[in-house]
């Protein structure tokens, strides 16, 4: 149960929850050797993958294709969303040494896109954003060829905090919407659907335009066709052209349930839509996450190259005096909030 931003309680009956999963959700077990060879890096470098944390139905395919989700700042999360499976507890400390981990695990798959993400970071003052930078420019120092997509937290709106993370360059800036906006205050904790379409909007004008932004939304937690398409004009009219859509499964019995099982073909429907609406790359399935074949989308050849300029260009300028990409001190990112 939760409040709408009315003050009107609003939830979704338990009951309603349908258990048996239709045959086109089923998952097949790992058998590629690629995949336990990832698990045991992962487990060298003491690794958190929200493959595993968020439960992933594609954990398998993706890690026998020595493809993997990053999950920095550790393994326990400020918020206690709806829909999420990552445990909702005090974090611990940031570790110093984890992005020069998260670089040396994307060195050794040899990994032409990685993904970093990260739990929700509300008792930091920069909400984490310093510990994105710090692991974006470190996978850069090592793997200079890579796509480096973030998936972020919205750290509250903070300015300061998206323009720290924005300094280190991403390739491609992704945020989820996760769901429709009626529905929000119940599947989101502490989230608002304006702020988030706010965070997408920032992070493409911080960059100059020289960013792909993403997003991400969960079917069948009871949206109607005309809210989800409703969705998709807010975030193009937000600048965001890249867009995931798949189905909400419940992780336990204490998550919000199951309204709906979308049919293959109703989310091949949503792709053609959204395509048509003017989105340049939509990953529209049942199985499909934030990260699902993240490397399918790669941004146009001008965006790499401009993104790319400006990165040699901070490291001249580092040469002579004062760094294009900076780390802001505490006060500076405390007295943005």
């Amino acid at each position: 149960m939760s409040l709408n931003p009315c003050g009107s309680k609003i939830a979704i009956d338990p009951a309603l929850h349908r258990r048996q999963k239709p045959d086109w959700l089923k998952v097949r077990l790992p058998h590629q050797p690629e995949f336990w060879s990832t698990k045991s890096l992962v487990t060298d470098l003491k690794l958190v993958t929200v493959c595993e944390e968020a439960q992933c139905p594609n954990r398998w395919e993706c890690w026998s294709q020595r493809t993997a989700t990053f999950m920095i700042a550790g393994e326990k999360c400020t918020r206690a969303c709806g829909f999420c499976a990552i445990k909702t507890a005090k974090p611990d400390p940031l570790e110093a040494d984890e992005p020069q981990r998260v670089a040396e695990a994307t060195r050794r798959m040899e990994l032409r896109h990685v993904v970093i993400t990260a739990v929700a970071r509300d008792d930091l003052f920069d909400g984490g954003a310093q510990h994105f930078q710090q692991t974006i420019e470190a996978v850069r120092s090592v793997n200079p060829r890579t796509i480096i997509e973030v998936l972020v937290p919205d750290f509250n709106d903070s300015d300061a905090a998206l323009q720290c993370v924005i300094d280190a360059r991403p390739h491609i800036f992704n945020h989820n919407l996760e769901t429709v906006e009626r529905l929000t205050p119940l599947v989101r904790s502490r989230a608002r659907y304006s702020r988030s379409l706010s965070v997408l909007q920032k992070a493409k004008a911080m960059a100059a335009g020289k960013v792909a932004t993403k997003s991400g939304i969960m079917l069948g937690l009871g949206e109607q066709p005309e809210e989800l398409l409703q969705a998709f004009d807010d975030l193009l009219a937000h600048g965001v052209t890249v867009l995931t859509l798949g189905q909400y499964m419940r992780p336990t019995p204490k998550h919000l349930p199951v309204i709906d099982y979308i049919t293959p073909d109703a989310f091949a429907q949503y792709k053609e839509t959204a395509l048509a609406k003017g989105f340049i790359h939509v990953a529209s399935g049942p199985l499909v996450r934030s990260s699902y074949h993240a490397g399918d989308f790669r941004p146009e050849t001008s965006l790499l190259d401009a993104i790319d300029a400006d990165v040699r260009a901070g490291h001249e300028h580092t040469r002579g005096s004062t760094p294009l990409t900076t780390v802001r001190p505490p006060h500076e990112l405390r007295d943005a909030q």
